[in-house]
């Protein structure tokens, strides 16, 4: 009897852990396959082009290793000299108009307007569109054709001229251009998304010891507002370097090659020339750039959050 008696508890015990287990283990299952296939498609490819940047692989990819050799044909070539350039000039001032526009729209909108809520979709509209179509758009709109520079020619200022995307000296400055009106927008949602988190008693103790709203606003709450510059400034880097689609729809880098970007460079390289060990060298590099940013601002966070 005893014995009969111990075991459906015996037995239950067993169901109980196996549950358990189950229940431990289902989580991980159920994720295993998406992280395989992030660590594969990923991961697994970035580590396979930083292998081919040490080969001279063409069309197809070979895996006799010829040391820093592609790194030094990038090195110079004056191609990517003047992509890198552009992404200088580009990066620039598309984080920094950016942040300006973002800024001073969010201020304004933190008055708390009438229509507040029309402006703001107005402003963050650019967002939904693809960069495809913001380049085509842009495109259209700067051609000497038909864009702007007809339009004032058919209002009867034949004298005006704006010949800016198909001029190499300045080409450039249209993908700022088009740029800065898709991303400011997203930048605006961000440093209001801020400003709103601000404790209003802070700005009523200022107002309180005679500070003017410009100061308050200098000296006490952007300053408040780092780690919204940092995450802008962050996200504004890696649509800069990793900008493509935009290029391409506006001027597929040309000019010539003078609207080159290293992302245009390397697809130009890898996909049109035969030319895959120099393309992923450029990959690298740029996966450097991203790197380079992205690292110091982990870790700054990082130790911030062991401080606290």
């Amino acid at each position: 009897m005893e014995h009969t008696q111990r075991r459906p508890a015996g037995v239950a015990r067993a169901s109980s852990g196996l549950m358990d287990g189950l229940q431990r283990w289902l989580p991980k299952l159920v994720v295993a396959p998406t992280f395989l296939l992030v660590g594969i498609g990923i991961y697994g490819y970035m580590l396979w082009t930083g292998v081919l940047s040490f080969t001279n692989s063409s069309f197809l990819p070979s895996y006799n290793f010829v040391g820093l050799e592609q790194y030094a044909k990038l090195m110079e070539s004056e191609r990517w000299i003047v992509a890198s350039w552009n992404l200088a000039i580009f990066g620039g001032l598309f984080i920094g108009i950016c942040l300006l526009i973002g800024v001073v729209l969010a201020i304004f909108l933190d008055q708390r307007i009438r229509q507040e809520g029309a402006i703001r979709t107005i402003y963050l509209y650019p967002m939904a569109l693809s960069m495809i179509v913001t380049g085509t758009v842009w495109r259209w709109i700067l051609n000497p054709r038909l864009g702007l520079e007809k339009l004032m020619h058919d209002w009867g200022w034949t004298s005006f001229s704006f010949d800016w995307l198909v001029n190499s000296d300045f080409a450039i400055y249209t993908i700022v251009m088009a740029a800065v009106w898709q991303a400011s927008g997203f930048v605006m949602a961000l440093f209001l998304a801020g400003l709103r988190g601000v404790d209003s008693s802070i700005i009523r103790a200022a107002r309180v010891d005679g500070a003017s709203l410009p100061v308050i606003y200098w000296k006490i709450i952007l300053p408040s507002l780092r780690p919204v510059f940092f995450s802008s400034v962050m996200v504004l880097a890696h649509i800069a370097i990793k900008s493509f689609d935009l290029v391409m729809a506006m001027t597929a880098g040309g000019p010539g090659y003078s609207t080159d970007l290293p992302a245009v460079f390397m697809y130009a390289h890898t996909f049109t020339r035969g030319q895959m060990g120099l393309g992923s060298a450029s990959a690298m590099l740029m996966l450097g750039a991203i790197l380079a940013l992205l690292v110091p601002y982990l870790y700054s966070e990082l130790r911030e959050k062991r401080h606290d």
